[in-house]
């Protein structure tokens, strides 16, 4: 393996979905475990639980949930329509990557599953007045925060992989239909899963990745003031 660089890994991660059958070495899942807790997360609660499917009827009993929520993201995406950036050739091919592993998310060799164990607020009779009279603002605001804790993970995944020459990209639309996915994998009440990795060596070719440019989505100072950039 060619060793890359930071930011050559960046820029060329694609979301690769069409995967060899290969199997994925035990150790080199391990490694690309190591890289995934290397990432910040709140508080350093390290909360995070990564289970890796590699049985064959486990991994068709995920697909077949993910073909299920797939179908309803599908009738979404067609509503939603072509982003304006997309040509209508570069959204077809998202539309037909997208398609395929709708198809054979259970063909991966690995399937990756990012959990998180939820971490429960402290009573609001052991807190000081002042943050116990905002108790529900806190409440709110660990909910919509928690993926800050698991998403950096899931980001060092994805550049292991390119490093390691694997393929794999974030998925989440299983998540419509998580009871399932939990009766599956046996979770707890208090782990909740956070994306589906497939993960393997790839068919199609890394990056380079087309993006929008800086200057379209950065503002300086405030909404609207065009960054100099």
């Amino acid at each position: 393996m060619t060793e890359i660089g930071l930011f050559d890994a960046m820029y060329s991660a694609r979301a690769l979905r069409r995967l060899k059958p290969d199997p994925v070495h035990q150790a080199v899942i391990t490694k690309i475990l190591d890289a995934a807790i290397r990432a910040p997360s709140g508080g350093n609660a390290q909360n995070w639980i990564f289970i890796v499917v590699r049985d064959e009827a486990q991994r068709r009993r995920l697909g077949a949930v993910y073909r299920k929520a797939s179908d309803e993201v599908a009738e979404i995406y067609a509503a939603r329509g072509r982003p304006a950036h997309l040509t209508d050739a570069q959204y077809q091919r998202l539309m037909a990557g997208g398609s395929y592993l709708w198809d054979h998310m259970g063909d991966a060799p690995v399937l990756l599953v990012p959990c998180l164990r939820k971490r429960d607020m402290p009573p609001r009779d052991t807190l000081p007045d002042a943050v116990a009279a905002r108790y529900d603002a806190h409440l709110a605001h660990q909910e919509r925060i928690r993926g800050s804790s698991i998403y950096p993970a899931i980001q060092n995944i994805i550049l292991a992989c390119r490093a390691l020459g694997l393929g794999t990209l974030i998925t989440t639309n299983h998540i419509l239909y998580e009871h399932d996915v939990r009766a599956v994998l046996s979770l707890p009440d208090d782990v909740f899963t956070f994306a589906l990795m497939p993960i393997g060596y790839p068919l199609g070719k890394y990056g380079p990745l087309a993006r929008r440019p800086v200057s379209e989505v950065a503002f300086a100072d405030r909404w609207g003031e065009g960054w100099p950039g």
